[in-house]
């Protein structure tokens, strides 16, 4: 009797190469993983500016010229570059839910998993399957005109309605599950996720949300309103932002910072809880305490937590064994 087979692995490998840090980071990927027997798929535009030449590497190196349908079939994508990479790869990736897994390259890189320097690491967690997955809300998002949708899309981090002219505010009614909330003349409103919490949302004054923590949240950007405050709602709310039909602005739909709608006064934006969560990589079980402590290299000078636990454990300790002594001098007794 035969065996089957053993099924075919494939990762998908994305990276900022108009760096040359990332092209670099990117071989080093390509040779180990190939040479471990896993097929490592690239972008045709990106294996060029690596200099790979397909022909040569089949067929441990496949090369698609469409980024649509990417994921399908490999078990992660190695993103490799900023959070705005990863934001691509999750655009890229968004059909397939393949997991992504964020080398960070970048500055903050609050989205990547690893950093330049665990590249090793990386690779053999990947090739060990040594990982765990963690599902990320998102967000769906839908623009209507006159009653009619004109456009659909999603975001990991947020959906941003904004002026588009710099002299004129734009004039928004917002609305929370079907009844109107307030009426601002604003900069814009975003629209965030807990994932998100720490990009544009923070930026605009919005509270810092842990990931486990399901929320929609809502950041009014210098509106001009007593009741201009941040706001968190349940992941089953509906959010949405009506441009005022009668404001002389128009507007502006940003997703990620990466896909854009025009809004024209009278347009309605819906922001619901996305059907497709973005799953990510973790090789580290780290709490999200620490990592917004490394991200924003904030100062904890002078914590005496753990200090304190170890010194009452071992103050617990003592007062155990001199029980202990006492009880046995006792019984010598």
């Amino acid at each position: 009797m035969t065996e089957a087979p053993a099924a075919v692995r494939r990762v998908l490998l994305l990276a900022h190469t108009g760096r040359q840090e990332a092209r670099d980071v990117a071989l080093s990927f390509v040779k180990a993983l190939t040479e471990q027997g896993l097929v490592v798929r690239l972008l045709a535009d990106e294996a060029a500016d690596l200099g790979l030449e397909p022909h040569l590497f089949e067929p441990a190196i496949e090369v698609l010229a469409d980024a649509r349908g990417a994921g399908e079939g490999c078990e992660v994508a190695v993103v490799l570059g900023g959070d705005g990479t990863i934001l691509r790869a999750a655009e890229i990736t968004h059909g397939s839910g393949t997991p992504l897994l964020g080398v960070n390259l970048g500055h903050v890189g609050f989205l990547a998993e690893a950093e330049v320097d665990d590249v090793d690491s990386t690779i053999e967690a990947v090739v060990q399957r040594r990982y765990t997955l963690e599902d990320r809300l998102t967000i769906d998002v839908r623009v209507y005109q006159d009653k009619e949708l004109v456009a659909s899309t999603f975001a990991l981090n947020e959906a941003s309605v904004e002026k588009a002219a710099r002299k004129r505010m734009l004039e928004v009614v917002i609305e929370v599950d079907g009844r109107p909330l307030s009426r601002w003349g604003c900069d814009g409103v975003v629209c965030s996720t807990p994932t998100g919490s720490t990009a544009y949302n923070f930026s605009a004054g919005g509270p810092i949300v842990w990931p486990g923590v399901e929320a929609l949240l809502m950041v009014p950007i210098s509106a001009h309103a007593l009741f201009a405050r941040p706001m968190v709602v349940a992941p089953t709310s509906v959010l949405a932002v009506e441009v005022l039909a009668g404001t002389e602005g128009a507007g502006v739909l940003w997703c990620d910072g990466r896909r854009t709608v025009d809004l024209a006064p009278g347009a309605r934006i819906e922001v619901r809880r996305g059907a497709h969560p973005v799953r990510l990589v973790r090789l580290h079980q780290a709490p999200f305490t620490d990592r917004l402590v490394a991200k924003f290299d904030l100062p904890v000078e002078g914590w005496r937590g753990a200090a304190e636990r170890r010194r009452r454990e071992n103050g617990d300790a003592s007062i155990e064994n001199g029980s202990s002594s006492a009880a046995q001098g006792q019984a010598d007794v």
